[in-house]
């Protein structure tokens, strides 16, 4: 059996953080990747990416390939201690395990990796894995809320374009992502990757979203803000009518239960907020209005400003 170094084939040191371990693993299997790369031996070079990766980027694996020591030198003939296993609760190996067992087998017969393993992310040659693939997902208001089909379109450097049909629940939310199981980069070498797209809903010229509650601006004209009125709001699961009492105020809120963004658990609420405006343009007959209003009302707006 042939010792393979794995830190060396990842060109990290022995005390690499598991962040420096994913970007070199991330680096080098783009620069092999079968499908697109030209280098020399590329497959096999890929092959043995993903293997260090598989070890090294797992605590388990790596602190069992850790015990072996830095003595060895990769392609040096190399058997483990005999309770090297047991040490991970895997079972020891005695002198006859081997036959034609090569290093990666080892591994894979003690961890159960490669394909139908515990490989999951990238598993060995036969087992490999295409890349995730992540892209954003637009959405306006209305779709968000009540649930959508969309076509993505993906394009990777080194592969096809390619169309994604995504459904997309109802009450999703910005920033939430979706996985699309075996929609990412294919691998001639077995399963594809998934597609992780970030939700981002666009601006609404009503409603303002914030968490899953709904928020939507009325206009009042002075009059039914003080007598109180009747009026109907959109809403996006259907116009509402609503009561607005008498003596209502610019920002007051007015809560519709349950007419925010759906969820499975707790269901948001739309909130109308009050704003109170005024005629751009008043005939001389409202204007006459005003004037006799102004002379009778005893209503005091600024109390407890200086008295003229």
């Amino acid at each position: 059996m042939k010792y393979k170094d794995y830190y060396k084939i990842l060109g990290v040191p022995r005390d690499a953080s598991s962040a420096e371990i994913k970007k070199a693993y991330r680096r080098l299997a783009r620069k092999y990747h079968p499908d697109v790369s030209k280098e020399k031996n590329a497959e096999e070079h890929f092959k043995d990416v993903n293997e260090a990766n598989e070890v090294l980027g797992d605590a388990e694996k790596r602190a069992a390939y850790d015990q072996l020591g830095s003595s060895f030198r990769s392609g040096q003939e190399f058997r483990p201690p005999p309770d090297w296993g047991a040490r991970f609760g895997q079972g020891g190996f005695s002198q006859g395990d081997f036959g034609g067992m090569d290093f990666s087998d080892m591994f894979s017969q003690m961890f159960g990796m490669g394909a139908g393993g515990h490989a999951g992310r990238q598993g060995f040659a036969g087992g490999m894995r295409g890349r995730d693939v992540e892209a954003t997902l637009q959405l306006s208001l209305e779709e968000a809320f009540h649930g959508v089909e969309k076509s993505v379109q993906l394009a990777s450097s080194g592969y096809p374009a390619k169309t994604v049909k995504v459904r997309v629940p109802p009450g999703v939310l910005s920033g939430r992502r979706l996985r699309v199981r075996g929609k990412g980069e294919a691998s001639s070498h077995g399963q594809a990757g998934d597609l992780l797209l970030t939700i981002e809903i666009g601006l609404h010229p009503l409603f303002r979203l914030e968490g899953k509650d709904i928020y939507l601006d009325v206009p009042l004209l002075p009059w039914e803000a003080v007598l109180g009125t009747t009026v109907t709001v959109p809403a996006l699961s259907g116009s509402v009518r609503l009561r607005i009492p008498a003596g209502a105020k610019a920002g007051q809120k007015m809560r519709l239960a349950g007419k925010g963004m759906p969820d499975a658990s707790v269901t948001g609420d739309l909130y109308v907020v009050v704003q109170i405006v005024l005629p751009s343009k008043v005939t001389d007959e409202e204007r006459a209005l005003y004037e006799q209003l102004a002379s009778v009302s005893r209503f005091d707006p600024r109390p407890n400003f200086p008295k003229e």
